[in-house]
């Protein structure tokens, strides 16, 4: 189980929602995804697990 300061990119959230990574990306194109919580070095946007979580409750449609 994560824990609270793991950072998810993409990939991870996909996992965790069960839809390609792409489908996230998508999600954070048009406004669905919550902003990164950090932005690493190399410009690669990373959310905590517990921002995702809390968002993957409120989601329209989640299952």
């Amino acid at each position: 189980m994560s824990r609270s300061t793991d950072l998810w990119s993409y990939a991870e959230i996909a996992r965790h929602i069960n839809v390609q990574p792409e489908t996230v990306r998508n999600y954070r194109r048009h406004g669905l995804l919550p902003d990164p919580d950090v932005v690493d070095g190399s410009g690669h946007p990373r959310w905590y697990a517990d921002t995702i979580r809390a968002w993957a409750r409120r989601r329209p449609g989640h299952r």
